[in-house]
């Protein structure tokens, strides 16, 4: 089964892929096999990430038009918030976008959170290892938005894009240290906004003692595709970096440390702790706990 499954991934069937990552979001049978027979691939992925209200899907939208004007094979995972009663992504990217929604040449999947704190799904590394079997030229990931738990785009994404807007203002004075520190490039989204140069020129001030090489900051009106070729070829000059930069180490050493949590953890449930600890009389907790040590 997940032979052929990955055989007609890496064919570009669009049906099987969406059903695997179905397969993986939901823990399916012996998914982890499949995982394990994944290749190696030189696919890069794309991090969009910033605030919400910044316009990272309108942004997206237009560097798929970039992309697709360069021939360029694109997939899409768009990590929206989730429903609180099912879980389910709320708002759904494959209507914003859907002018590439049977584009022969992109696949876009909408993700939920589930309650995942850092703005990401909680397979997100598993999925986006199947994306990256399918033979895309490019993968964006665009997060949810939420904060400085957003680290974890920079675990995934060989360029992490930032996207802010002028009004951010005084914000950017005391932006959460995390957000400075992934971003490869700074959008500032809705340029034709007032004060957008003076924005730009602090931003840039803020950010040169920081890294010396500095980060590009790029102006942009995803809503009219202005700045967005400019920030395509940003992007391009950032995936041709090889060197592989201790950051990424550590993150990807994270990352790898929550999948070992999370497999060794799937076994016991909060629910039936719960319910043994009530049970008990006079618990001593920390010899409750030993049974799980072993």
């Amino acid at each position: 089964m997940w032979h052929q499954l990955l055989k007609e991934i890496q064919q570009g069937n669009s049906k099987a892929l969406a059903r695997t990552i179905s397969l993986v979001e939901n823990e399916f049978e012996n998914y982890f096999d499949l995982l394990q027979l994944l290749p190696v691939s030189s696919a890069k992925i794309i991090g969009i990430t910033g605030p919400p209200g910044a316009g990272k899907s309108t942004l997206t939208d237009a560097l798929i038009g970039e992309m697709i004007a360069q021939h360029k094979k694109v997939g899409v995972l768009c990590v929206d918030p989730s429903s609180p009663f099912n879980l389910g992504a709320l708002l759904g990217d494959r209507i914003r976008m859907s002018e590439w929604y049977n584009h022969p040449n992109v696949f876009i999947r909408s993700l939920a959170t589930r309650g995942s704190l850092g703005g990401l799904h909680p397979k997100i590394l598993e999925i986006a290892d199947l994306m990256k079997a399918a033979n895309f030229d490019f993968i964006i990931i665009e997060t949810v938005g939420v904060g400085q738990s957003e680290v974890e785009i920079a675990g995934l994404a060989d360029a992490t894009v930032v996207v802010v807007v002028p009004e951010a203002g005084d914000e950017v004075q005391t932006m959460k240290a995390g957000l400075m520190e992934i971003a490869d490039i700074f959008v500032v989204n809705k340029a034709d906004r007032p004060d957008a140069d003076s924005f730009v020129k602090n931003l840039r001030t803020i950010l040169t003692p920081a890294h010396k090489t500095g980060i590009p900051v790029i102006k942009t009106i995803a809503s009219r595709k202005e700045g967005v070729h400019e920030l395509f070829e940003k992007i391009t000059d950032q995936l041709k970096i090889t060197a592989t930069t201790d950051r990424k180490y550590f993150l990807m050493a994270e990352r790898a440390y929550q999948l070992i949590e999370q497999y060794r953890m799937k076994d016991i449930s909060k629910e039936e702790l719960r319910k043994e600890i009530e049970s008990k009389q006079n618990l001593n907790l920390y010899q409750f706990i030993q049974q799980y040590f072993n």
